[in-house]
């Protein structure tokens, strides 16, 4: 098949041409003014085929926005590129509430952020007058130039058309944008100056007070209850302005650095005001801290006060003490940031002899504890936010000549007509000398709470984000993403959220769990994982699960390919070509030669890759697809060859290869082969790759634990996309989709198959029931035991089919009327002439509605066994609009009146119905509703055709 030749993208309105798939720079001064209001859509983007373009912008401000009249993300180009919006243009919610940097990156060791900007007031919302007032981090990438192009395919999609009802595009329409990022020489000086001490010292005690530690002792002079820990608030202080309250404790003798990070709030005193205290031999103290009456830092020392400007009253400060010398004839060097990282000093002073205890809170103006059990002035409230102990340098010095050398990009993408953007970050060097790209934080995305807890919540609300990467593993749904670099986190500096212990998820984060560890050497680049930010316009079950399949049909198109297929039980010439011949003779279109088979693509001799070669040509020649079953992961090969696992862990299914091994690297190279060499046209790869992580330092495709899982998972993607790229489908029981995966488990437990024959009929139909929300019906297969599987017996069996055939019809119904294909796994599909007649029937009827039978699930009725169950399919942009299945269980024909909504098919106002493919029947609705009356016979169904 050839390639489908990419589109030139047009956009709303006028603005630069794109030379083809060619990046272009982006001028500003040509791109149209944002105007949100007109661009909003006027349709439902889940029925209209008319789809709002993707384009670029600019605001009246300066900055650049991405919109396609669903979504807009919008980004501050100067003084550093960062997002200050994400808005949802269908709901007119606005999503970001601070700005973070546009990423995070490790390299060699070291943090890095990309882009940023700091100073904002507060982080739940954030105002656009605000923006002008922030400032580019100092130990941040800058942003240096940005290009835009149509969006380019990750990978080659040879489709297979005659499986697929939809000829979707690839690689779908819209726009893409690239951030480039460098260092600057300031950000080298600044790393240099000051990072490099702190980051390369060991780390003492870190303490966030999101619980009180116990060894913390409590000093207050006043009468107010848990003054230190208000309100269960570990750190928070409640009492009057010159009241004595703090935590103290033993200063480790190995402390270097003292960082405190604290907010006064509320309260307006002067000397007694909140900071950090040491106490040295012979009752000597020494105190740097906020003086709020005075809006100035303040230090004791010696006997004297010292005054410095440049305190904001209720901002968060980070003091800091810097223990220099040998304490004997030593000295302390005080400074003060804003972000944590930028500190301006404000003071250098002797200091003799090491100090004993350090105390943070309130306490006299030295330093010390008051003599007065009481205390007056005004009641004020203050936090103590974290302290953070640090000791000697771990080493030397890091070398920073990298970040001359380091080149960023942050990639986006809008989609056409769909509220959903992509993002993946790409690392360069551009240097002669290699470094390591320990990890990146692709997205740090501080997002508005879905709801606000006072106290702790064991399951929360999440913002309307459905966010899926491509780095996935370890489940048969898309929490496969959450498992390996997805997760909704806390967010520790938004200290004026309404949870108390700060635990509220309001920040989107996607970074490898267990690292990158990847090698960069001169002029080479790598891309990070890819993100999509779906963005819910509701809070409907249905209409959210028919926006993620939206987008799976558009970034993952191949799911759409969905073949009949047949689970052949040998992989011997004679039951292989009889299974073809009938799968030819009823409409059948692929043939599996499944698990247990005798099947091995591992056997590379010429004989057996002849006979495979011999096996495909004969298929081919019937008009059928080949291939086989291959298990991976859920074995053991050898103590050499094995995943090493941390102290205390276990695979994921409780053996497993390395894939990065030696057996691993010729594993690949004997699949590639055996394609390559017999032309098969699918395979079925169970116990696919789940996550595990390796230490092994000896395994040739990896260093130790740090690369091991990015390294595995790399050649199981590069494996599957070359797949994609040749047309090879692939049956994969893990959420691989949009690595080029096209089908996995719909939802079954392979147990549920040795049950008695009625029961299975029941569990089918709630599997596909269950397994639709998420999942279009092209997208999950189903199980059905022509012979025994699992266990069970005859009454688990349909062989002899002629004997069981009202159950076998009814399972044909099941699933062909959800547009499910299944394993039918035997030797054959028809024994009698009367079965070979039921098999064409359904899959007859399943290929004259297959666009619309593919297509969506509405769910009406969840399957019980007492009473009916229905489900309806939905096709707007098709000619028949919707397909009602409706299925009675029981033993008795029931007559029902079913309200219905044909929202999704698009109709209104009146509908051609269809009763079992019977005469046109004209019906008016109520807008897009109406009642269908209808009685279905005894363990039986009925369908009915939606049509304009």
């Amino acid at each position: 098949m050839k390639r489908s030749i990419r589109a030139i993208i047009t956009v709303l309105v006028a603005m630069c041409p794109f030379a083809g798939s060619q990046a272009q720079r982006i001028n500003m001064d040509n791109l149209p003014v944002y105007n949100q209001q007109a661009l909003r859509s006027k349709t439902d983007w889940l029925i209209t085929g008319n789809a709002q373009k993707s384009a670029i912008y600019k605001t009246p401000e300066g900055h650049m926005v991405l919109s396609n009249g669903l979504v807009s993300r919008t980004f501050t180009i100067n003084p550093n590129g960062a997002t200050i919006g994400l808005d949802n243009l269908i709901t007119n919610e606005a999503l970001v509430r601070a700005v973070s940097p546009e990423a995070v990156i490790w390299v060699n060791g070291q943090e890095i952020n990309v882009g940023g900007l700091t100073g904002q007031p507060i982080g739940n919302y954030l105002l656009p007058e605000w923006i002008s007032g922030m400032k580019a981090d100092p130990y941040s990438l800058k942003l240096k130039s940005y290009t835009s192009s149509p969006i380019k395919e990750r990978f080659e999609w040879n489709r297979r058309t005659e499986w697929s009802s939809q000829q979707l595009a690839w690689p779908p329409k819209g726009i893409e944008v690239a951030f480039t990022y460098r260092a600057d020489e300031a950000m080298v000086n600044n790393f240099k100056n000051l990072r490099a001490q702190d980051s390369q010292r060991e780390v003492l005690l870190k303490d966030d007070f999101i619980k009180l530690s116990p060894e913390w002792n409590i000093v207050s002079s006043h009468t107010l209850s848990n003054a230190f820990n208000n309100e269960g608030k570990a750190g928070e202080i409640l009492a009057p302005s010159n009241a004595v309250v703090f935590g103290e404790r033993a200063l480790p003798e190995q402390t270097r650095v003292i960082i405190c990070k604290l907010n006064s709030g509320t309260d307006v005193s002067s000397g007694y005001g909140p900071g950090v205290a040491l106490q040295f031999a012979g009752d000597k103290s020494f105190k740097f801290h906020l003086s709020p009456a005075n809006k100035r830092f303040r230090i004791f020392h010696d006997g004297k006060s010292e005054d410095f400007e440049g305190f904001d009253n209720g901002k968060s400060y980070f003091l800091k003490i810097l223990l220099a010398g040998t304490m004997g004839g030593g000295k302390m060097i005080c400074s003060v940031s804003e972000d944590g990282h930028n500190y301006k000093v404000l003071s250098e002073m002797a200091a003799t002899g090491f100090p004993t205890h350090i105390r943070v809170g309130k306490t006299d103006p030295r330093g010390a504890k008051t003599k007065s059990n009481g205390a007056d002035g005004a009641v004020g409230r203050g936090k103590i936010e974290q302290l953070l102990l640090l000791g000697e340098h771990k080493g030397a010095d890091t070398n920073f000549d990298f970040l001359a050398n380091l080149k960023v990009k942050v990639h986006y993408e809008l989609y056409d007509g769909l509220p959903l953007i992509s993002k993946w970050v790409s690392v360069e060097n551009e240097g002669k000398v290699e470094f390591v790209v320990n990890n990146i934080k692709s997205e740090h995305l501080a997002v508005t709470e879905a709801e606000s807890a006072v106290e702790h919540k064991q399951r929360w609300e999440l913002p309307p984000i459905f966010a899926e990467s491509d780095f996935a593993f370890g489940s048969m749904s898309p929490n496969a993403a959450q498992n390996a670099c997805v997760e909704w986190k806390v967010d520790s500096s938004y200290t004026t959220q309404v949870n108390y212990a700060l635990q509220t998820p309001s920040l989107l984060v996607c970074m490898p769990k267990t690292g990158m560890g990847q090698e960069l050497g001169a002029g080479a680049s790598f891309e990070s994982m890819r993100l999509w930010e779906l963005i819910y316009d509701s809070y409907d079950r249905e209409r959210r699960g028919l926006s993620e399949r939206k987008m799976y049909r558009t970034i993952a198109p191949w799911v759409t390919e969905n073949p009949v297929i047949m689970h052949v039980s040998s992989a011997k010439d004679q039951p292989v070509k009889a299974a073809i011949d009938q799968c030819a003779e009823v409409g059948f279109e692929m043939v599996i030669m499944t698990f247990g088979s005798g099947f091995n693509l591992e056997n590379t001799s010429p004989e057996n890759l002849q006979r495979m070669k011999e096996l495909k040509d004969y298929a081919k020649s019937k008009g059928i697809a080949i291939g086989g079953y291959s298990l991976l992961a859920s074995r053991a090969i050898s103590k050499e060859n094995d995943v090493v696992m941390p102290a205390g862990k276990k695979p994921a299914f409780g053996n497993s290869p390395c894939l990065e091994s030696e057996w691993g690297k010729d594993y690949f190279k004997k699949l590639y082969n055996f394609y390559e060499t017999t032309g098969h046209d699918l395979l079925e790869h169970d116990g696919s790759y789940p996550g595990d992580v390796c230490a092994s330092t000896t395994h040739p495709g990896h260093r130790g634990l740090e690369d091991s899982r990015w390294k595995q998972f790399g050649e199981i993607q590069k494996f599957y996309q070359w797949c994609r790229g040749k047309g090879i489908y692939l049956n994969i029981p893990d959420w691989y989709f949009l690595n080029g995966g096209t089908k996995i488990a719909m939802g079954y437990r392979e147990t549920n198959w040795s049950l008695p024959r009625e029961q299975q009929e029941i569990i089918e139909r709630q599997n596909i029931y269950d397994g639709t929300w998420e999942k279009a019906p092209s997208m999950g297969w189903m199980f059905v035991p022509l012979v025994e599987y699992h266990g069970g017996g005859a009454a688990a069996t349909i062989e002899p089919l002629k004997e069981h055939l009202p159950h076998y019809e009814q399972r044909l119904a099941n699933l062909f009327g959800a547009g499910v294909q299944a394993c039918y796994r035997g030797p054959q599909l028809y024994d009698a002439p009367e079965t070979k007649a039921v098999v064409k029937k359904w899959v007859d009827f399943y290929k004259k509605h297959r666009r619309v039978l593919d297509s969506d699930i509405i769910h009406i009725r969840r399957p019980d066994g007492r009473d009916y169950d229905a489900i309806m399919h939905v096709d707007p942009q098709g000619k028949e609009k919707g397909l009602l299945m409706i299925y009675n269980p029981l033993n008795e024909p029931i007559t029902r009146e079913i309200d219905l909504d044909l929202y999704y098919t698009g109709l209104q106002k009146e509908v051609s119905i269809l009763e079992n493919d019977g005469k046109a029947k004209k019906v008016t609705l109520n807008g897009s509703k109406m009642t269908l009356k209808t009685t279905i016979p005894a363990k039986s169904q009925k369908w009915f055709v939606f049509a304009q």
